[in-house]
């Protein structure tokens, strides 16, 4: 005699976890944990944290970039130019003088030569930082200031600066550009300007 199989329903993945876009750091909270790096003197962090800002990367392309790509000899280029694994597309992005000051001192602490990866990892496996190595990275960022995990992730990283740039200038296109993005559509979609544009509005209507 055969048992016969009890079917069980399985639990969808997402059950009592907040899924969707994950929010923008807030200048105040770029600021907090900016200090807490500087105050512990985490080199590597501070330089991964100052670059994903600053890149506007999605992790994979953040991770993946060498010394050759931000640096010209010992100086530090201003600005440089990646090809995003997704889409195959150039985007170009600034270093701001604060992030060059960083990788100056992680590639000077380091030793890295202009083959090495900015980003090294402890992982044998790995020649670089993977991509969930760097998502738990920036979950203890995000604890350490009082955050909830829950409602940020590495696309926080990647979503601030064009969110930012959109609430002072309304220039959306400067934003599509900076994110790589092929459609326009796609940038308000993925900073979710046209909800954040209607709270705005609703906000200061008083009735």
């Amino acid at each position: 005699m055969y048992e016969l199989a009890i079917y069980r329903k399985k639990e969808p993945w997402n059950k009592n976890k907040l899924v969707g876009q994950k929010a923008p750091f807030r200048l105040q909270q770029i600021f907090a944990i900016r200090a807490r790096l500087e105050m512990n003197k985490e080199v590597r962090n501070l330089a991964l944290f100052n670059l994903a800002i600053d890149s506007k990367s999605r992790g994979c392309d953040l991770l993946s970039l060498k010394v050759r790509d931000v640096a010209h000899g010992s100086s530090i280029q201003s600005r440089t130019m990646i090809v995003q694994k997704k889409t195959q597309q150039p985007v170009q992005f600034e270093i701001t003088k604060d992030t060059r000051a960083c990788l100056k001192a992680l590639i000077d602490k380091f030793d890295l030569h202009s083959y090495d990866f900015l980003f090294l990892s402890r992982n044998r496996n790995s020649e670089h930082l993977t991509t969930r190595a760097y998502a738990r990275i920036v979950k203890q960022w995000v604890v350490s200031i009082g955050l909830d995990p829950a409602n940020y992730g590495t696309h926080s990283l990647r979503r601030t600066k064009p969110s930012l740039i959109y609430k002072q200038t309304k220039n959306l296109r400067a934003c599509q550009l900076l994110l790589g993005h092929s459609k326009l559509e796609s940038t308000v979609r993925y900073l979710g300007i046209e909800v954040d544009d209607a709270l705005e509005i609703s906000e200061s209507i008083d009735c």
